[in-house]
Protein backbone atom coordinates (compact mmCIF):
# COMPACT_ATOMS: atom_id res chain seq x y z
CA UNK A 1 0.00 0.00 0.00
CA UNK A 2 1.70 3.20 -0.79
CA UNK A 3 1.93 5.77 2.17
CA UNK A 4 0.82 8.66 0.60
CA UNK A 5 -2.82 7.43 -0.02
CA UNK A 6 -3.07 6.26 3.50
CA UNK A 7 -4.22 9.87 5.11
CA UNK A 8 -7.07 9.49 2.36
CA UNK A 9 -8.00 5.91 3.25
CA UNK A 10 -7.94 6.74 6.96
CA UNK A 11 -10.31 9.66 6.19
CA UNK A 12 -12.83 7.75 4.10
CA UNK A 13 -13.11 4.58 5.81
CA UNK A 14 -15.27 5.18 8.07
CA UNK A 15 -17.90 6.82 5.81
CA UNK A 16 -17.97 3.43 3.62
CA UNK A 17 -19.26 1.79 6.97
CA UNK A 18 -22.19 4.30 7.34
CA UNK A 19 -24.16 2.19 4.38
CA UNK A 20 -23.59 -0.64 5.95
CA UNK A 21 -24.49 0.66 8.60
CA UNK A 22 -27.37 2.07 7.74
CA UNK A 23 -28.77 -1.77 5.86
CA UNK A 24 -27.83 -3.43 9.05
CA UNK A 25 -30.66 -1.73 10.66
CA UNK A 26 -32.66 -4.60 12.09
CA UNK A 27 -29.66 -7.17 12.89
CA UNK A 28 -27.77 -4.85 15.63
CA UNK A 29 -24.76 -7.17 16.01
CA UNK A 30 -23.79 -7.03 12.45
CA UNK A 31 -24.32 -3.00 12.46
CA UNK A 32 -22.40 -2.72 15.34
CA UNK A 33 -19.69 -5.10 13.77
CA UNK A 34 -19.29 -2.52 11.37
CA UNK A 35 -18.72 0.06 13.47
CA UNK A 36 -16.41 -1.73 15.46
CA UNK A 37 -14.33 -3.14 12.37
CA UNK A 38 -14.14 0.73 10.24
CA UNK A 39 -12.62 2.11 13.49
CA UNK A 40 -9.67 -0.59 13.88
CA UNK A 41 -9.13 -0.29 9.88
CA UNK A 42 -9.02 3.39 10.40
CA UNK A 43 -6.52 2.97 13.80
CA UNK A 44 -4.43 0.16 11.67
CA UNK A 45 -4.25 3.28 8.69
CA UNK A 46 -3.20 5.45 11.55
CA UNK A 47 -0.17 3.69 12.53
CA UNK A 48 1.25 2.94 9.29
CA UNK A 49 2.32 6.83 9.33
CA UNK A 50 4.18 6.88 12.80
CA UNK A 51 7.54 5.73 11.33
CA UNK A 52 7.09 8.79 8.84
CA UNK A 53 6.28 11.34 11.71
CA UNK A 54 8.68 10.19 14.19
CA UNK A 55 11.25 11.51 11.44
CA UNK A 56 9.56 14.54 11.13
CA UNK A 57 8.36 13.63 7.17
CA UNK A 58 4.73 14.83 6.27
CA UNK A 59 2.61 12.51 3.76
CA UNK A 60 0.99 14.39 1.27
CA UNK A 61 -2.02 14.37 -1.25
CA UNK A 62 -3.47 17.02 -2.87
CA UNK A 63 -7.39 15.80 -3.94
CA UNK A 64 -8.45 18.25 -5.85
CA UNK A 65 -8.56 22.35 -6.56
CA UNK A 66 -11.64 24.50 -6.34
CA UNK A 67 -9.89 26.97 -7.68
CA UNK A 68 -6.14 28.33 -8.40
CA UNK A 69 -4.07 27.95 -5.68
CA UNK A 70 -6.90 26.39 -3.48
CA UNK A 71 -6.48 23.12 -2.74
CA UNK A 72 -8.49 20.48 -1.09
CA UNK A 73 -5.23 18.56 0.26
CA UNK A 74 -4.36 16.06 2.94
CA UNK A 75 -0.52 16.85 4.96
CA UNK A 76 0.08 13.73 7.54
CA UNK A 77 2.23 15.86 9.37
CA UNK A 78 3.81 14.77 13.03
CA UNK A 79 1.15 16.82 14.63
CA UNK A 80 -1.97 15.52 12.82
CA UNK A 81 -0.60 12.16 13.19
CA UNK A 82 -0.42 12.71 16.72
CA UNK A 83 -4.00 13.77 17.05
CA UNK A 84 -5.21 10.89 14.62
CA UNK A 85 -3.53 8.06 17.07
CA UNK A 86 -5.44 9.73 19.88
CA UNK A 87 -8.89 10.16 18.68
CA UNK A 88 -8.83 6.72 16.46
CA UNK A 89 -7.41 4.95 19.23
CA UNK A 90 -9.92 6.04 21.65
CA UNK A 91 -12.87 5.79 19.14
CA UNK A 92 -12.54 1.90 19.54
CA UNK A 93 -13.22 1.89 22.85
CA UNK A 94 -15.65 4.38 23.04
CA UNK A 95 -17.76 2.44 20.43
CA UNK A 96 -17.82 -0.92 22.57
CA UNK A 97 -18.87 1.05 25.04
CA UNK A 98 -21.67 2.15 23.13
CA UNK A 99 -22.91 -0.98 22.51
CA UNK A 100 -22.88 -1.58 26.33
CA UNK A 101 -24.71 1.95 26.99
CA UNK A 102 -27.23 2.05 23.79
CA UNK A 103 -28.68 -1.51 24.56
CA UNK A 104 -28.01 -1.71 28.40
CA UNK A 105 -30.19 1.81 28.43
CA UNK A 106 -32.21 0.62 25.90
CA UNK A 107 -32.34 3.55 23.72
CA UNK A 108 -33.92 4.22 20.56
CA UNK A 109 -33.21 5.18 17.01
CA UNK A 110 -29.31 3.29 17.95
CA UNK A 111 -28.35 2.82 13.62
CA UNK A 112 -29.04 6.70 13.52
CA UNK A 113 -26.41 7.13 16.50
CA UNK A 114 -23.79 4.85 15.18
CA UNK A 115 -24.01 6.13 11.45
CA UNK A 116 -23.64 9.50 12.87
CA UNK A 117 -20.69 8.77 15.01
CA UNK A 118 -18.80 6.88 11.87
CA UNK A 119 -19.46 10.73 10.14
CA UNK A 120 -17.99 12.39 13.14
CA UNK A 121 -14.77 10.18 13.43
CA UNK A 122 -14.38 10.76 9.48
CA UNK A 123 -14.43 14.24 10.09
CA UNK A 124 -12.15 14.41 13.15
CA UNK A 125 -9.32 12.37 11.01
CA UNK A 126 -9.82 14.68 8.26
CA UNK A 127 -9.28 18.10 10.43
CA UNK A 128 -6.31 15.96 11.82
CA UNK A 129 -4.81 15.53 8.16
CA UNK A 130 -6.05 19.28 6.71
CA UNK A 131 -3.09 20.35 5.05
CA UNK A 132 -4.19 23.85 4.94
CA UNK A 133 -6.91 26.37 6.33
CA UNK A 134 -9.54 25.41 3.47
CA UNK A 135 -9.38 21.82 4.10
CA UNK A 136 -9.67 21.88 7.78
CA UNK A 137 -12.56 24.45 7.58
CA UNK A 138 -14.66 21.68 4.97
CA UNK A 139 -13.88 18.92 7.73
CA UNK A 140 -14.59 21.51 10.57
CA UNK A 141 -18.08 21.94 9.47
CA UNK A 142 -18.70 18.36 8.54
CA UNK A 143 -17.97 17.56 12.28
CA UNK A 144 -20.60 20.03 13.50
CA UNK A 145 -23.37 18.83 11.26
CA UNK A 146 -22.60 15.18 12.30
CA UNK A 147 -22.69 15.87 15.90
CA UNK A 148 -26.04 17.62 15.93
CA UNK A 149 -28.13 14.25 15.61
CA UNK A 150 -25.76 12.86 18.14
CA UNK A 151 -26.84 15.57 21.11
CA UNK A 152 -30.24 15.65 20.16
CA UNK A 153 -30.46 11.92 20.37
CA UNK A 154 -32.89 11.55 23.15
CA UNK A 155 -35.55 14.08 21.36
CA UNK A 156 -36.80 15.52 24.26
CA UNK A 157 -36.73 19.33 25.22
CA UNK A 158 -33.35 19.73 26.81
CA UNK A 159 -31.94 17.90 24.03
CA UNK A 160 -33.52 19.61 21.62
CA UNK A 161 -32.68 22.54 23.01
CA UNK A 162 -28.96 22.13 23.82
CA UNK A 163 -29.16 20.81 19.68
CA UNK A 164 -29.96 24.20 18.99
CA UNK A 165 -27.72 26.39 21.08
CA UNK A 166 -25.51 23.66 20.06
CA UNK A 167 -25.88 25.07 16.16
CA UNK A 168 -25.94 28.91 17.12
CA UNK A 169 -22.84 28.42 18.72
CA UNK A 170 -20.61 26.17 16.14
CA UNK A 171 -22.43 27.08 13.23
CA UNK A 172 -21.40 31.45 14.37
CA UNK A 173 -18.06 30.20 14.98
CA UNK A 174 -18.32 28.77 11.14
CA UNK A 175 -18.45 31.83 9.61
CA UNK A 176 -16.10 33.83 11.76
CA UNK A 177 -13.44 30.92 10.24
CA UNK A 178 -14.56 31.60 6.68
CA UNK A 179 -14.22 35.21 7.19
CA UNK A 180 -10.70 34.48 8.80
CA UNK A 181 -9.53 32.39 6.37
CA UNK A 182 -11.11 34.59 2.96
CA UNK A 183 -8.85 38.04 5.11
CA UNK A 184 -5.68 35.49 5.50
CA UNK A 185 -5.89 34.36 1.67
CA UNK A 186 -6.11 37.93 0.83
CA UNK A 187 -3.04 39.15 2.97
CA UNK A 188 -0.63 36.03 2.13
CA UNK A 189 -1.96 34.23 -0.96
CA UNK A 190 -2.03 31.00 0.71
CA UNK A 191 -3.68 28.78 3.47
CA UNK A 192 -1.22 26.31 3.60
CA UNK A 193 0.03 25.46 7.33
CA UNK A 194 3.49 26.41 7.88
CA UNK A 195 5.38 25.78 11.28
CA UNK A 196 6.54 29.08 12.42
CA UNK A 197 3.56 30.32 10.62
CA UNK A 198 2.66 32.07 7.05
CA UNK A 199 2.80 35.91 8.25
CA UNK A 200 6.04 36.30 8.58
CA UNK A 201 6.78 38.23 5.38
CA UNK A 202 3.61 40.30 5.85
CA UNK A 203 3.01 43.55 6.41
CA UNK A 204 0.58 43.58 9.09
CA UNK A 205 -0.97 46.56 11.27
CA UNK A 206 -1.62 46.04 15.02
CA UNK A 207 -5.54 46.64 14.63
CA UNK A 208 -5.34 43.86 11.60
CA UNK A 209 -3.56 41.50 13.76
CA UNK A 210 -4.96 41.76 16.34
CA UNK A 211 -8.53 41.68 14.67
CA UNK A 212 -7.61 38.54 12.76
CA UNK A 213 -6.95 36.49 15.35
CA UNK A 214 -9.55 37.36 17.38
CA UNK A 215 -11.60 36.30 14.12
CA UNK A 216 -9.62 32.99 14.77
CA UNK A 217 -10.23 32.73 18.37
CA UNK A 218 -14.02 33.01 18.11
CA UNK A 219 -14.00 30.05 15.08
CA UNK A 220 -12.23 27.82 16.86
CA UNK A 221 -12.47 28.48 20.53
CA UNK A 222 -15.89 27.77 20.55
CA UNK A 223 -14.86 24.02 19.82
CA UNK A 224 -12.33 24.65 22.47
CA UNK A 225 -14.47 25.95 25.43
CA UNK A 226 -13.25 29.03 25.89
CA UNK A 227 -15.08 31.77 27.97
CA UNK A 228 -17.17 32.85 27.42
CA UNK A 229 -18.14 31.27 24.47
CA UNK A 230 -18.51 27.95 26.17
CA UNK A 231 -21.78 27.52 27.64
CA UNK A 232 -22.82 24.99 24.60
CA UNK A 233 -20.91 22.61 26.08
CA UNK A 234 -22.24 21.71 29.41
CA UNK A 235 -25.80 22.17 27.61
CA UNK A 236 -25.12 19.20 25.77
CA UNK A 237 -24.78 17.25 28.45
CA UNK A 238 -28.43 16.27 27.45
CA UNK A 239 -26.86 13.98 24.43
CA UNK A 240 -26.30 10.02 26.07
CA UNK A 241 -23.00 9.58 27.74
CA UNK A 242 -20.80 7.88 25.09
CA UNK A 243 -21.63 11.57 22.93
CA UNK A 244 -20.36 13.40 25.88
CA UNK A 245 -17.28 11.00 25.91
CA UNK A 246 -16.94 11.73 22.24
CA UNK A 247 -17.52 15.61 22.53
CA UNK A 248 -15.70 15.91 25.68
CA UNK A 249 -12.02 13.44 25.02
CA UNK A 250 -12.43 12.45 21.60
CA UNK A 251 -13.62 14.52 18.47
CA UNK A 252 -15.09 17.84 19.10
CA UNK A 253 -13.16 20.27 21.63
CA UNK A 254 -10.31 18.46 20.67
CA UNK A 255 -10.55 19.31 17.38
CA UNK A 256 -11.12 23.18 18.85
CA UNK A 257 -7.77 22.87 20.74
CA UNK A 258 -6.02 21.09 17.81
CA UNK A 259 -7.14 24.34 15.90
CA UNK A 260 -5.75 26.97 18.67
CA UNK A 261 -2.13 25.06 17.87
CA UNK A 262 -2.84 25.08 14.27
CA UNK A 263 -3.49 28.89 14.63
CA UNK A 264 -0.80 29.92 16.69
CA UNK A 265 2.17 28.22 15.53
CA UNK A 266 0.80 27.60 11.89
CA UNK A 267 -0.93 30.18 10.64
CA UNK A 268 0.50 33.38 13.09
CA UNK A 269 3.50 31.77 14.65
CA UNK A 270 5.66 32.38 17.78
CA UNK A 271 7.23 35.50 16.04
CA UNK A 272 3.88 37.25 15.35
CA UNK A 273 2.36 36.09 18.02
CA UNK A 274 4.86 37.60 20.45
CA UNK A 275 5.38 40.73 17.83
CA UNK A 276 1.59 42.13 18.48
CA UNK A 277 1.06 40.72 21.83
CA UNK A 278 -1.50 37.97 20.68
CA UNK A 279 -0.20 35.30 22.94
CA UNK A 280 -1.12 37.61 25.97
CA UNK A 281 -4.66 38.34 25.14
CA UNK A 282 -4.38 34.19 24.74
CA UNK A 283 -2.78 33.97 28.08
CA UNK A 284 -5.27 36.09 29.82
CA UNK A 285 -8.39 34.20 28.50
CA UNK A 286 -6.93 30.68 29.30
CA UNK A 287 -6.03 31.94 32.46
CA UNK A 288 -9.91 33.18 33.34
CA UNK A 289 -11.56 30.08 31.91
CA UNK A 290 -9.42 27.79 33.86
CA UNK A 291 -9.77 29.10 37.35
CA UNK A 292 -13.85 30.56 36.73
CA UNK A 293 -14.54 26.66 34.86
CA UNK A 294 -13.00 24.71 37.78
CA UNK A 295 -15.00 27.18 40.56
CA UNK A 296 -18.53 26.83 38.53
CA UNK A 297 -17.22 22.90 38.81
CA UNK A 298 -18.24 22.97 41.99
CA UNK A 299 -21.23 23.90 41.78
CA UNK A 300 -23.23 20.85 39.81
CA UNK A 301 -24.74 18.13 41.49
CA UNK A 302 -25.21 16.42 38.18
CA UNK A 303 -21.61 14.36 37.86
CA UNK A 304 -21.83 14.88 34.36
CA UNK A 305 -22.03 18.48 33.83
CA UNK A 306 -19.51 18.49 36.93
CA UNK A 307 -17.29 16.77 34.57
CA UNK A 308 -17.88 19.52 31.36
CA UNK A 309 -17.16 22.07 33.87
CA UNK A 310 -13.25 20.27 34.39
CA UNK A 311 -13.51 20.11 30.48
CA UNK A 312 -14.26 23.85 30.28
CA UNK A 313 -10.50 24.38 32.58
CA UNK A 314 -8.67 21.73 31.17
CA UNK A 315 -8.75 22.48 27.17
CA UNK A 316 -7.00 25.73 28.73
CA UNK A 317 -4.66 24.33 30.06
CA UNK A 318 -3.65 23.19 25.99
CA UNK A 319 -4.58 26.81 24.93
CA UNK A 320 -2.29 28.19 27.69
CA UNK A 321 0.00 26.27 26.70
CA UNK A 322 0.17 27.33 22.97
CA UNK A 323 0.49 30.87 23.88
CA UNK A 324 3.34 30.69 26.42
CA UNK A 325 5.51 30.80 22.63
CA UNK A 326 8.31 28.02 24.33
CA UNK A 327 8.94 24.77 23.42
CA UNK A 328 8.47 23.13 26.63
CA UNK A 329 5.07 24.96 26.92
CA UNK A 330 3.73 23.40 23.07
CA UNK A 331 5.19 20.15 23.95
CA UNK A 332 3.24 20.21 27.53
CA UNK A 333 -0.10 21.41 25.73
CA UNK A 334 0.08 18.44 22.73
CA UNK A 335 1.19 15.87 25.77
CA UNK A 336 -2.17 17.46 27.49
CA UNK A 337 -4.44 16.89 24.72
CA UNK A 338 -3.89 13.12 24.92
CA UNK A 339 -3.58 13.19 28.62
CA UNK A 340 -6.64 14.64 29.32
CA UNK A 341 -8.11 12.51 26.22
CA UNK A 342 -7.64 9.22 28.35
CA UNK A 343 -8.33 10.80 31.99
CA UNK A 344 -11.48 12.35 30.75
CA UNK A 345 -13.40 9.47 28.96
CA UNK A 346 -12.77 7.44 31.33
CA UNK A 347 -14.61 9.83 33.65
CA UNK A 348 -17.19 9.98 31.37
CA UNK A 349 -18.00 5.96 31.12
CA UNK A 350 -17.91 5.93 34.75
CA UNK A 351 -20.77 8.44 34.55
CA UNK A 352 -22.39 6.55 32.05
CA UNK A 353 -22.08 3.10 34.12
CA UNK A 354 -23.16 4.74 37.03
CA UNK A 355 -26.24 6.31 35.09
CA UNK A 356 -26.94 2.70 33.23
CA UNK A 357 -26.59 0.55 36.43
CA UNK A 358 -27.51 2.14 39.27
CA UNK A 359 -29.78 5.31 37.40
CA UNK A 360 -28.04 7.85 39.34
CA UNK A 361 -26.75 11.01 37.96
CA UNK A 362 -26.19 13.24 40.67
CA UNK A 363 -23.46 13.36 42.91
CA UNK A 364 -25.41 13.38 46.22
CA UNK A 365 -26.94 10.18 44.97
CA UNK A 366 -23.26 8.42 45.13
CA UNK A 367 -23.15 7.47 48.78
CA UNK A 368 -21.39 3.92 48.97
CA UNK A 369 -21.20 2.90 45.29
CA UNK A 370 -17.99 1.64 45.34
CA UNK A 371 -18.95 -1.20 46.86
CA UNK A 372 -21.19 -2.39 44.34
CA UNK A 373 -18.95 -0.82 41.54
CA UNK A 374 -15.38 -1.13 42.50
CA UNK A 375 -13.98 -1.80 38.72
CA UNK A 376 -15.81 1.69 37.81
CA UNK A 377 -15.16 4.08 40.64
CA UNK A 378 -11.33 2.25 40.72
CA UNK A 379 -11.12 3.67 37.32
CA UNK A 380 -12.58 6.68 38.57
CA UNK A 381 -10.18 7.62 41.04
CA UNK A 382 -7.64 6.94 38.86
CA UNK A 383 -8.75 9.88 36.06
CA UNK A 384 -9.51 12.20 39.06
CA UNK A 385 -5.53 11.57 40.32
CA UNK A 386 -4.25 12.38 37.37
CA UNK A 387 -6.37 15.74 36.41
CA UNK A 388 -5.89 16.83 39.44
CA UNK A 389 -1.95 16.46 38.89
CA UNK A 390 -0.80 13.68 40.91
CA UNK A 391 1.97 11.04 39.90
CA UNK A 392 2.26 8.34 38.25
CA UNK A 393 -1.03 9.77 35.89
CA UNK A 394 -0.14 11.31 32.44
CA UNK A 395 -1.93 14.10 33.63
CA UNK A 396 1.10 14.88 36.06
CA UNK A 397 3.66 14.38 33.06
CA UNK A 398 1.75 17.01 30.57
CA UNK A 399 1.49 19.46 33.92
CA UNK A 400 5.09 19.34 34.65
CA UNK A 401 6.19 20.66 30.98
CA UNK A 402 3.46 23.15 31.40
CA UNK A 403 5.07 24.40 34.68
CA UNK A 404 8.44 23.94 32.43
CA UNK A 405 7.39 26.23 29.33
CA UNK A 406 6.16 28.44 31.75
CA UNK A 407 9.67 28.98 33.63
CA UNK A 408 11.49 28.95 30.31
CA UNK A 409 9.40 31.29 29.01
CA UNK A 410 10.20 33.59 32.48
CA UNK A 411 6.67 33.92 34.10
CA UNK A 412 5.18 32.99 37.57
CA UNK A 413 1.42 33.96 37.29
CA UNK A 414 0.67 31.07 35.05
CA UNK A 415 2.20 28.82 37.13
CA UNK A 416 0.70 30.09 39.89
CA UNK A 417 -2.98 29.54 37.81
CA UNK A 418 -1.86 26.16 36.94
CA UNK A 419 -0.91 25.03 40.96
CA UNK A 420 -4.55 26.95 42.01
CA UNK A 421 -6.17 24.91 39.38
CA UNK A 422 -4.89 21.23 40.54
CA UNK A 423 -6.09 22.20 44.03
CA UNK A 424 -9.07 23.17 42.79
CA UNK A 425 -9.50 19.61 40.94
CA UNK A 426 -8.86 17.77 44.17
CA UNK A 427 -11.35 20.10 45.84
CA UNK A 428 -14.56 19.23 43.35
CA UNK A 429 -13.39 15.67 42.40
CA UNK A 430 -12.66 14.03 45.84
CA UNK A 431 -15.78 14.69 47.58
CA UNK A 432 -17.18 12.43 44.89
CA UNK A 433 -14.28 9.80 45.86
CA UNK A 434 -15.20 10.38 49.64
CA UNK A 435 -19.10 9.50 49.24
CA UNK A 436 -18.20 6.46 47.20
CA UNK A 437 -16.38 5.29 48.95
CA UNK A 438 -16.40 6.34 52.70
CA UNK A 439 -20.41 6.75 53.01
CA UNK A 440 -22.70 4.21 53.80
CA UNK A 441 -24.82 3.30 50.64
CA UNK A 442 -29.03 3.30 50.77
CA UNK A 443 -30.69 0.12 50.32
CA UNK A 444 -31.36 0.51 46.78
CA UNK A 445 -27.51 -0.64 46.46
CA UNK A 446 -28.85 -3.93 47.29
CA UNK A 447 -28.78 -7.04 44.46
CA UNK A 448 -26.84 -4.83 42.44
CA UNK A 449 -23.15 -5.82 40.63
CA UNK A 450 -20.63 -4.07 37.62
CA UNK A 451 -22.54 -2.63 34.75
CA UNK A 452 -22.27 -4.28 31.70
CA UNK A 453 -18.68 -5.96 30.27
CA UNK A 454 -19.43 -3.79 27.30
CA UNK A 455 -18.78 -0.97 29.52
CA UNK A 456 -16.45 -1.68 32.29
CA UNK A 457 -13.91 -3.13 30.07
CA UNK A 458 -13.18 -0.11 28.51
CA UNK A 459 -13.22 2.03 31.39
CA UNK A 460 -10.37 -0.15 33.04
CA UNK A 461 -8.46 -0.09 29.29
CA UNK A 462 -8.45 3.49 29.40
CA UNK A 463 -7.98 4.05 33.53
CA UNK A 464 -4.91 1.79 32.84
CA UNK A 465 -3.61 3.72 29.67
CA UNK A 466 -3.74 6.75 31.90
CA UNK A 467 -1.13 5.00 34.47
CA UNK A 468 0.81 3.37 31.34
CA UNK A 469 1.19 6.43 29.95
CA UNK A 470 2.09 7.90 32.93
CA UNK A 471 4.40 6.11 34.38
CA UNK A 472 6.10 5.28 30.26
CA UNK A 473 4.67 8.36 28.35
CA UNK A 474 7.17 7.05 25.18
CA UNK A 475 5.68 3.02 25.70
CA UNK A 476 3.38 2.16 22.64
CA UNK A 477 2.78 5.45 20.31
CA UNK A 478 5.88 7.98 20.97
CA UNK A 479 3.96 10.20 22.42
CA UNK A 480 6.95 12.48 24.11
CA UNK A 481 8.92 12.10 21.05
CA UNK A 482 6.38 13.09 18.77
CA UNK A 483 5.17 15.98 20.88
CA UNK A 484 9.02 17.44 21.66
CA UNK A 485 9.67 16.66 17.71
CA UNK A 486 6.46 18.69 17.01
CA UNK A 487 7.56 21.87 19.31
CA UNK A 488 10.98 21.40 18.15
CA UNK A 489 9.90 21.98 14.57
CA UNK A 490 7.66 24.83 15.01
CA UNK A 491 10.45 26.78 16.94
CA UNK A 492 13.38 25.69 15.07
CA UNK A 493 11.94 27.99 12.09
CA UNK A 494 12.53 31.00 14.33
Amino acid sequence: MELTFVPLYAVLVSLAAVPFILLSSGKPNLREFWTILAGVIKFLLVLTLIPAALEGRTIELTLFEIAPNLPIELHADPFGVYFAIVASGLWIFTSFYSIGYMRGHKEKKQTRYFASFAVCLSSTIGIAFSGNLLTFLLFYEMLTIATYPLVIHSENKEAIRAGRKYLAYTLTAGLLLIAAVGITYSLTGSLDFQPGGIFGDVDLSNTMAVSLFLLYLGGVGVKAGIMPIHSWLPSAMAAPTPVSALLHAVAVVKSGVFGIIRVVHYVFGPEVMGNFGLNEILMVIAGVTIIVASLLAFAQDNLKRRLAYSTVGHLSYIVLGAALLTPLGLTGSIMHISAHATMKITLFFCAGAIMVNLHKKNISDLNGIASVMPWTMGAFVIGSMGLAGLPPINGFVSKWFLGAGVLEGGMMLPLIILIISGLLNVGYFFPIIHRAYFRKGGKELEGHTEASPFMVVPIVITATASVVFGLFPDLFFHFFELASGIAETVFKTL
